[in-house]
């Protein structure tokens, strides 16, 4: 069977980061998936480094990486996309808004159609989220509804972090161009048009119950629109030099 590897970007994470990990940790023994936990600490600020060091007296899996610089959401990740061992990947949040269930299912559907790629979505059937700021779901659904329109695709949450991927996927979609959150629409938008195989599995998603959110909506529109215009100029200019081999 594959080897799972979950990469959680933390920065300032105190409040959630044992509940997340611990329940985590807890599903993937229960389910019998052979899997490492590789947590990025982004050179946070307060005890997450302290108690990461802790956890690994109890969860044997887990594997801590500090990012040495620059730091950001995109960063980290892209640090622990650049170190993980296992044959397929996922981007899990370190913040208790992603479900253990939802990645035990992504990984069973992956392995099972020998699948590229596992995307979530909170706005199919079967997702659902709670305590979702409604300016940020207004924002959301304007956001995947111009990316939807402008790329041509059917998936309806590319901000959607959490995400499955393939080793050789992940070497396909490189290199990465994204700092912080946009990394999120990158990765996704890049497998799609590179003609990668994918499906959607509902997901649900959580506000966080502890510590403050990093993402700064009013920094990271153009941010966003710099990858949509870079996944544009790709698809129609790039006479499919991209694609996958």
């Amino acid at each position: 069977m594959s080897q799972l590897s979950i990469v959680i970007p933390a920065y300032n994470e105190e409040g959630s980061i044992v509940e997340t990990l611990e329940s985590l940790y807890a599903a993937l023994q229960e389910a019998k998936i052979d899997h490492e936990i590789v947590v990025v600490n982004d050179n946070s600020k307060d005890q997450t480094l302290v108690i990461l060091e802790n956890l690994q007296k109890s969860i044997t899996s887990l594997t801590i990486y500090t990012n040495p610089g620059p730091n950001g959401f995109g960063y980290a990740i892209r640090y622990g996309l650049e170190r993980f061992k296992g044959d397929i990947v996922a981007v899990m949040m370190a913040d208790l808004s992603d479900d253990p269930q939802d990645l035990i299912a992504f990984y069973r559907l992956m392995v099972e159609k020998n699948l590229d790629c596992v995307f979530g979505s909170r706005f199919i059937k079967g997702g659902t989220t709670y305590d979702y700021p409604k300016h940020k779901y207004i924002i959301n659904r304007f956001a995947n509804t111009l990316i939807r329109f402008l790329v041509g695709i059917p998936y309806n949450d590319s901000t959607n972090a959490f995400k499955m991927y393939r080793k050789n996927t992940i070497e396909g979609l490189k290199p990465f161009l994204s700092a912080h959150f946009n990394l999120t629409i990158e990765l996704p938008l890049k497998a799609i048009i590179r003609g990668y195989s994918y499906e959607v599995l509902p997901n649900s998603w959580r506000n966080r119950k502890a510590g403050q959110s990093n993402l700064k909506i009013k920094e990271m529109g153009s941010r966003y629109l710099f990858i949509l215009l870079y996944i544009l100029i790709e698809k129609y200019l790039s006479r499919n030099d991209y694609l996958k081999k």
